[in-house]
């Protein structure tokens, strides 16, 4: 009867461990796409304020080049 327990109780807490595991894994998950998400609007933003400057600065290159 000890046995049964026993093993029952390990496979409880076992379960309870995979169960922990996936969903650090999906928090894991939704904290990288945040961090995508930022880095992708921080180069939006970058673009959008430097396009001009950096549009002039390649023309002005490739106009100087022979």
């Amino acid at each position: 009867m000890r046995t049964l327990m026993l093993k029952t109780h390990i496979r409880m807490v076992l379960l309870r461990e995979d169960m922990t595991r996936s969903r650090d894994k999906g928090a894991t998950a939704v904290e990288y796409g945040l961090i995508v998400a930022l880095i992708a609007v921080v180069i939006i933003v970058a673009v959008t304020l430097l396009g001009g400057r950096l549009s002039n600065i390649f023309n002005n290159t490739a106009n100087s080049l022979p």
